[in-house]
C-alpha cells in the first residue's frame, strides 16, 4: 500500500484518523470537518486530505457523500483497516529485504562470473605458454648439423623444437638467426612441449 514518500503521507493521515475513531476522538455517525480544515489541521494540501479520506472509504471506515460530507462509519473497520496496514507493512518490510538480498545476489553472481571468466582466460593463456624450462643439447662431432646453417637443418619441421641460443666455449649467442653455423660442441639451447629434449637429441646426433 505503501507508494513512496507521497504515498506514505495521506497513508499516515488515514491511520491516524482511524487511531482517533478507535480512540472515541470521531464517534461512530458523527461528521468529520471538511477536506480543506482537515487539510489545515495535518498541515497538507486537499488533494492528500482527498487521498486520506479515499483509502478509508475504499475501507468503510468512513463514507462520503455526493456534497463530499465525511461520516464516521465503524469503529470496527478501522481497527481492521489498522491491522490491515501492519500486515501490507510486514509484507512490503519483507519484500524490500528481499528485494536487497536479490540484487546483493545478482552483484555476487556477476562477481562470481567475472572471477570464472578470468580463471578460464587465464588457463587459457597459461595452456599456451610453454611450461618447461629450456633445455641444452650437446652437438657431436659426427652431427649431420655440423657447418649448415641453423635455416637447413629445419630444427622446427623435425622436433618442433626452437633454438633460442647457443652456447659455444664461453660465449653465448642468443638468438643466432636462421644464418647461424652450426659447430661441433655447441650446446643448443632449445624450448618446446615436453617431449622436445627427446626428440632433438634423436635428430640432433644423426650421424653425417
Amino acid at each position: 500500500m505503501n507508494s513512496g514518500v507521497g504515498g506514505a503521507i495521506y497513508r499516515s493521515i488515514a491511520l491516524d484518523i482511524a487511531q482517533r475513531i478507535i480512540n472515541d476522538e470521531f464517534s461512530e455517525g458523527t461528521k468529520l470537518s471538511g477536506r480543506s480544515l482537515l487539510a489545515s489541521q495535518y498541515n497538507v494540501s486537499p488533494e492528500t486530505i482527498r487521498k486520506a479520506i479515499t483509502l478509508l472509504k475504499e475501507e468503510s471506515v468512513v463514507t462520503v457523500s455526493q456534497g463530499k460530507e465525511i461520516s464516521i462509519l465503524s469503529v470496527q473497520k478501522s481497527y481492521n483497516f489498522i491491522e490491515h496496514c501492519k500486515s501490507s507493512d510486514s509484507v512490503y518490510s519483507l519484500q524490500q529485504d528481499a528485494e536487497c538480498l536479490l540484487k546483493k545476489k545478482r552483484e555476487i553472481d556477476k562477481d562470481l562470473e567475472d572471477i570464472f571468466k578470468n580463471i578460464i582466460n587465464y588457463s587459457d593463456r597459461l595452456r599456451n605458454l610453454t611450461p618447461y624450462n629450456p633445455v641444452e643439447i650437446e652437438v657431436n662431432p659426427n652431427s649431420h648439423v655440423i657447418s649448415k646453417k641453423i635455416s637447413d637443418i629445419k630444427l622446427w619441421q623435425h622436433t618442433g623444437a626452437t633454438i633460442v641460443a647457443i652456447r659455444r666455449g664461453t660465449e653465448i649467442i642468443i638468438s643466432p638467426g636462421p644464418n647461424g653455423i652450426m659447430k661441433a660442441y655447441d650446446r643448443i639451447v632449445v624450448v618446446g612441449d615436453r617431449n622436445v629434449l627427446k626428440r632433438t637429441v634423436t635428430y640432433i646426433n644423426k650421424c653425417k
